[in-house]
């Protein structure tokens, strides 16, 4: 007979099919009652655009960044420069945020390493690191963020706050890790919830967090990840959702992300955007929601195209509506990103543009807004 222990992933794994296809059926009545681009289907559509403040607030979005080989020397030579010229990158912006891709322990030792092939883990220098090169916020819900285990996790945590760096999508229980950053810009309400889609099958069980047990937030509780968007939707002037997903060096959404990004659309979110394939995806809207499959590498050990394709996706919005959005081209080199210039930049610019072909998404916004009902 099976242990709880080993019967726990099969009961996990089936209740997970059950949520996927009751998602599935949600996002087939959306798009019925839409326009079938995810416009404005079965709940209220505003006749103007609700603009908070009505001031614009622009956003930047980075993809994966850890500290192993060159730029664990760049950090501890000296944390202050040790992601630049990333500061370049995130000029002009009034919040960026970026995912995290490593543990971050006092020794940048784990204490508790995971089984897995690839475990990542940075001293605390790295929050500092993060700080001077202009990061407003992290998130740690990714598929390496509990690399080190819960203890790991502990330290994470208490690192990001001694260092003021607010780290979202992990916490040390369910509502905590689900828990948006809020912050006030211009005088509009901005909220960030992070989530992870992709999580080890092995170790779903030790890494959700559920109840009061610390982890992270992951797509796999589905309802806490909706109901956290719509809880932000009713107090917050923009919602962004920021999450770890897509398929590693797949430069196209996989079968799950369009269902996820147009339930997470139906709950509130104005902007969508996320990592993990470690490659540029194409970006675009979905009705009126701006959604960017994927960001790449942004400060990774990365070798060669398309891995060393990188950027931030700049995002400038009026409370719910997006007024335009920008891709900044970046190429890694020693795993730091330097930008592009002149015709290398057209031309990756181009490139990224190009990728929205197969996304499915549209190149203008359309119909309502979606507020969750």
């Amino acid at each position: 007979m099976s242990s709880p222990a080993s019967s726990s992933p099969r009961l996990r794994a089936a209740q997970i099919a059950i949520v996927t296809v009751l998602v599935l059926f949600l996002v087939v009545r959306l798009a019925d009652s839409g326009d079938g681009d995810g416009g404005s289907g079965t709940a209220a559509a505003a006749e103007a655009d609700p603009l908070g403040s009505g001031r614009a607030v622009t956003l930047a979005f980075g993809g994966d960044v850890h500290f192993e080989d060159g730029l664990r020397g760049r950090l501890a030579a000296d944390p202050a420069r040790a992601l630049d010229p990333l500061p370049r990158l995130l000029k002009g912006a009034d919040l960026s945020i970026v995912n995290l891709e490593t543990a971050v322990t006092r020794d940048g030792d784990c204490p508790d390493r995971q089984p897995k092939q690839f475990a990542f883990a940075a001293p605390e220098s790295a929050f500092a690191a993060l700080r001077s090169a202009g990061v407003t916020v992290a998130s740690g819900a990714n598929n390496h963020g509990m690399d080190c285990g819960r203890a790991g996790l502990e330290q994470t945590l208490a690192a990001a706050r001694g260092a003021g760096v607010p780290l979202i999508g992990v916490g040390v229980h369910e509502e905590a890790a689900f828990k948006p950053f809020v912050v006030e810009k211009h005088g509009q309400r901005i909220a960030i919830v992070a989530a992870s889609q992709v999580l080890d099958d092995e170790l779903a069980a030790a890494w959700m967090a559920v109840d009061a047990e610390p982890g992270m937030a992951t797509a796999r509780d589905l309802g806490a990840l909706v109901r956290a968007v719509r809880e932000a939707r009713a107090t917050a002037d923009t919602v962004v959702v920021f999450l770890h997903w897509g398929t590693e060096l797949q430069q196209c959404p996989n079968p799950r992300q369009p269902p996820l990004a147009r339930l997470l659309a139906a709950a509130g979110a104005d902007v969508i955007a996320g990592s993990h394939a470690h490659v540029p995806l194409g970006a675009g809207y979905s009705g009126r929601t701006l959604v960017a499959y994927g960001l790449g590498n942004l400060a990774f050990y990365a070798r060669g195209p398309p891995r060393t394709s990188s950027g931030v996706l700049t995002v400038t919005i009026t409370g719910r509506r997006v007024d335009r959005y920008a891709w900044r081209p970046a190429v890694i080199e020693d795993g730091a990103p330097i930008p592009l210039r002149g015709a290398a930049r057209d031309a990756a610019k181009a490139e990224w543009r190009a990728l929205r072909g197969c996304t499915g998404l549209a190149a203008r916004p359309s119909g309502g807004y979606l507020t969750a009902q």
